[in-house]
């Protein structure tokens, strides 16, 4: 019960949202039908606690889709989390693939005929125990690139690939904003534990992100997890086993404590 209590309050997870976020003079981030403060995420109005989980659609097949997501259902999440994985869908530059077990538009249909939401968690840097992180390989060939820095080259594609999955999400109408799963983005993933190595050049990548993402207008808020400095409107997450305890909180009082992973080993 002692554990149970540690955890719960953080669980105020992922709203709907209808229009770009802005932040209005009473403290509230507001967009359309989704709202939130210092206190949680509020869906129409209502204040309300979500539960999510994990499924990476690439990780089984368009065949099983259905039924993790029907068993996800059951065991009653309310929310379904992806990254999204940049190596498979440009195995070259400006070469994509959707096909298949990497048919993302098709995996979020699949969420949301479930009645479920959505969380794209598109990094692109994604770490989640996948090689390189997620990067494809030809990064490491484009002339003077920086990863994850204040770099020119890197920022050109990882803008291009962000931007790539925005658009097909707002074609196929599937943010809230469009009546569609998508309830919450994330830019970046983690990016704190190594942003003091690049010195200046760290803190401008975090603002350059945020600000990149927001300008994308999906109608949704945007997360960066384990980033304290993450710039308004964008909502810092804590991703550990013990968020009531170790998250230092929000880094302004108009945005709620959300805890984007809840790690299950010691």
């Amino acid at each position: 019960m002692e554990w149970r209590q540690s955890w719960r309050p953080w669980l105020r997870l992922f709203v709907m949202a209808a229009a770009a976020v802005v932040i209005t003079q009473e403290g509230c981030v507001c967009g359309g039908d989704v709202t939130y403060d210092g206190r949680s995420l509020i869906i129409k109005g209502e204040r309300r606690i979500l539960f999510s989980g994990s499924i990476h659609y690439p990780r089984s097949t368009p065949e099983m889709w259905g039924s993790l997501i029907g068993k996800a259902k059951e065991g009653g999440l309310d929310v379904i989390q992806t990254y999204v994985f940049w190596n498979l869908h440009e195995p070259q530059p400006g070469q994509y693939n959707f096909s298949g077990r990497y048919d993302l538009v098709k995996f979020m249909k699949e969420i949301q005929a479930q009645g479920l939401y959505a969380c794209l968690r598109i990094g692109p840097f994604i770490e989640s125990e996948w090689t390189y992180g997620g990067f494809p390989f030809w990064l490491h060939d484009v002339p003077d690139i920086v990863y994850r820095s204040d770099n020119e080259p890197f920022k050109f594609y990882m803008q291009n690939f962000t931007t790539k999955i925005v658009n097909m999400m707002k074609s196929e109408g599937l943010y809230a904003s469009q009546g569609g799963p998508i309830i919450l983005s994330q830019i970046e993933n983690e990016y704190q534990n190594i942003e003091a190595a690049f010195h200046e050049k760290g803190p401008a990548y975090v603002r350059w992100a945020a600000q990149m993402a927001v300008e994308l207008q999906t109608g949704v808020p945007w997360v960066m997890c384990k980033q304290t400095d993450a710039p308004d409107p964008v909502i810092n997450t804590c991703n550990g086993m013990r968020c009531g305890q170790t998250f230092g909180g929000p880094n302004s009082p108009n945005k709620p404590s959300l805890w984007t992973e809840n790690w299950t080993s010691l």
